[in-house]
């Protein structure tokens, strides 16, 4: 079995929990690309209060490429043609103290001006401004993105995926198409806190969802230049690839991290 770095609790995340929803959100048609990288690379590029998670001794780095819809606040209901878009992230995985493991993200591109500006300037998130598309036809799937601000323009891809069965449960990773905690598609895929830093202040904020429904991916096109325009020569085909036909979610708030906590 696929080992996670130790010590670490990554049930305690899974829960729901307490206080009022910030917002709602429905993540479709999710294609989950991971490589293997140093701890060592990575910890350059993750703020001094956290710490890169590891599996199997190594950082991870993943793109994730899917649909966002009924996108809300808790307060208000979807508006049509501003609350559905396409967006990929790039990722690494992070933790606080031993604890509360999540994401930081290196980049993210969405199809929406409004939700990169919310996202930029409420979430202290370094969002693009991206034409983007998902188009599906039986079991392929195919994501484009070309960036138009703010940063270099024309930074992006085309990812195409061919969908299989629901995943298999190989080596006992996975149970009734869920991820098993202590597996290395735990480890990569369920995440609900996230990091980012606003005004030279650490903030974190969590999600709640039911785990994904996962199925296996195979790659047909991959080409992309998002890890090279944050720094990373990654030239080789990901170490893992994972699909999954989404999941809604509840978003809480953001709140600031302090070392002492």
């Amino acid at each position: 079995m696929h080992v996670a770095q130790q010590d670490v609790d990554r049930l305690a995340p899974t829960r729901r929990p307490t206080g009022r929803v910030a917002g709602y959100q429905r993540w479709r048609e999710l294609l989950f690309l991971h490589w293997r990288i140093s701890p060592a690379e990575m910890a350059a590029r993750v703020p001094e209060l956290l710490s890169v998670d590891t599996c199997e001794g190594s950082a991870w780095v993943g793109i994730v490429l899917f649909r966002m819809s009924g996108v809300r606040p808790w307060w208000s209901p979807s508006i049509p043609g501003l609350s559905s878009f396409p967006e990929t992230n790039v990722r690494t995985y992070v933790h606080f103290q031993g604890r509360d493991p999540g994401v930081l993200f290196l980049s993210l591109d969405a199809e929406s001006s409004l939700g990169v500006q919310i996202g930029r300037q409420r979430w202290g998130l370094p969002y693009h401004r991206s034409k983007m598309s998902v188009a599906r036809s039986g079991s392929t799937i195919r994501y484009t993105c070309e960036r138009e601000w703010p940063g270099r323009m024309g930074v992006g891809g085309t990812v195409e995926a061919e969908i299989g069965d629901p995943y298999s449960g190989l080596d006992c990773r996975v149970e009734s198409g869920r991820a098993i905690p202590g597996s290395l598609e735990h480890f990569l895929i369920e995440r609900y806190f996230l990091y980012s830093q606003k005004s030279g202040r650490l903030l974190a904020g969590q999600v709640h969802h039911t785990p994904y429904p996962l199925c296996e991916a195979r790659l047909k096109t991959c080409e992309q230049s998002w890890l090279e325009d944050i720094g990373l020569t990654v030239r080789r085909p990901p170490d893992h690839v994972i699909f999954s036909e989404g999941v809604s979610t509840e978003i809480f708030p953001l709140r600031p991290v302090a070392a002492d906590s």
